[in-house]
């Protein structure tokens, strides 16, 4: 299960696990890019429109793809939004988008989830909930205040449910892109925050979308044994 699908690492994600042979739930706002997506995807998919932010939507649809797929064993929460400005500046709006999404929204996920991931655990199998994080997570950079809190928080609760899950043959992880080339941070509304990301990322050649995808069908193939807990990914030039 994917959240975050219809485009960039989400999509790819999909992909590269459904050509390792899941059969992928594949969530998201856009119905049309998920249908595309799912048509494109060869074996068994499910599109599923939903909005990670709205609670109660994602508990209802946990038991409709348990339903059409079975129970759940790999969870990629993947979902997010970038809006970067100045603190005195910013649209309060934005910093609820991102707490929304990147937080609210990871922690919907999980615990739509939950009760598939232990049983599977429960049963022998391999079991991962996976967290798209961020090294905005760790490291500081001008006007991404609120989005690298929201990231170490995520990076917080995932050691933190590590040491709930884990014990119970969950593994728990996140994987932290640096700079990547997708559309996150496309609706942005400063400006001048927008040509700095597009400078940037024609400095520094990004990653691609298939790089993270890749990572984390290393990270879920890995042997039950091993948890590769935190994974950075940066571009070579990023340093």
């Amino acid at each position: 299960m994917v959240t975050g699908a219809t485009s960039g690492i989400g999509a790819a994600t999909a992909r590269r696990l459904a050509r390792d042979g899941a059969a992928v739930a594949v969530l998201g706002r856009r119905d049309d890019r998920l249908k595309e997506l799912a048509y494109e995807i060869e074996g068994h998919a499910l599109p599923v429109v939903v909005d990670v932010t709205d609670r109660a939507a994602m508990e209802r649809v946990a038991p409709l793809i348990r339903e059409d797929l079975g129970r759940v064993d790999v969870v990629v929460a993947n979902a997010g939004v970038m809006l970067p400005a100045p603190y005195e500046e910013a649209a309060v709006e934005e910093w609820e988008s991102m707490i929304a999404t990147n937080v609210n929204g990871v922690l919907y996920t999980g615990r739509a989830f939950a009760a598939d991931l232990l049983a599977a655990a429960a049963e022998g199998r391999p079991a991962d909930l996976v967290h798209v994080g961020s090294i905005g997570g760790h490291n500081v950079f001008p006007n991404y205040a609120v989005y690298g809190a929201t990231k170490a928080a995520v990076a917080h609760l995932t050691r933190n449910l590590r040491t709930e899950f884990g014990p119970r043959g969950v593994r728990v992880r996140t994987i932290e892109p640096g700079l990547v080339a997708t559309e996150l941070g496309e609706d942005m509304r400063d400006e001048a925050q927008r040509e700095h990301l597009a400078r940037w990322r024609a400095d520094v050649p990004p990653l691609e979308s298939e790089d993270i995808a890749d990572v984390i069908a290393y990270t879920v193939a890995a042997p039950a044994r091993m948890n590769v807990a935190r994974v950075e990914v940066l571009p070579t030039r990023q340093g």
